[in-house]
């Protein structure tokens, strides 16, 4: 982990990490650009959630737009139209029983429309700070597994794996580091593992000879 956090320097960083920058790491927006983040390019999803703010920046402002406009706004993420609906659900549910506010147990985030564990453990990170939670996506799942540090089917299989097989240190970081990674790194499809600063740890399952998933 050390030598990843290392490498990445320089890389370019997820969406919700840039946004996370931009608005002083407010919960909300970490929240809405998390749920428009799936299955969405980086680029896309950064644009989408910047033009949504531009236009509402909290809650109540949000909840208030209709689902077309919110549609209008974020596309063309991935899903927009259930994204849209996900999106006004929950900040309605935000102002009617949170007050406005992004609640900060994983508990009452995964009550929220479209939130998962990914997206409230991620929420709980770099919105709380955290140090309780591991947030698990497909890059952390894959590259995890591929490093044979856990040996498992799903993200969420994953997530219990990593709480026992990593230093309670690196929980907030993991998603970070191997997110930053995969997207530039150690890819789905042929990783470059010649420019992988930690290639001769690497046991690459999964991998064949000429770097292809097998």
């Amino acid at each position: 982990m050390r030598t990843i956090g290392r490498a990445i320097e320089g890389l370019e960083l997820p969406a919700v990490e840039k946004i996370s920058n931009e608005q002083a790491e407010e919960p909300f927006q970490i929240l809405i650009a998390t749920l428009l983040s799936a299955r969405t390019q980086d680029a896309t999803t950064h644009a989408a959630s910047t033009r949504l703010f531009r236009r509402a920046r909290t809650p109540k402002a949000m909840a208030k737009l209709s689902v077309a406009e919110i549609e209008e706004l974020i596309f063309p993420v991935g899903f927009y139209r259930t994204k849209a609906r996900h999106v006004k659900a929950c900040c309605e549910m935000l102002v009617s029983d949170f007050r406005g506010e992004v609640p900060g147990t994983l508990d009452e985030l995964v009550t929220l429309p479209g939130v998962g564990r990914k997206t409230a453990n991620l929420v709980l990170i770099v919105g709380f700070k955290s140090h309780q939670n591991i947030c698990v996506d497909v890059h952390v799942h894959r590259i995890s597994n591929r490093l044979g540090w856990v040996t498992t089917s799903l993200p969420e299989e994953t997530e219990q794996a990593l709480y026992r097989a990593l230093d309670r240190r690196w929980w907030p970081l993991v998603n970070l580091y191997l997110v930053t990674w995969g997207q530039n790194i150690c890819r789905p499809v042929y990783p470059r593992c010649g420019d992988c600063a930690i290639s001769p740890e690497c046991p690459r399952i999964g991998v064949n000879k000429v770097g292809r998933t097998a």
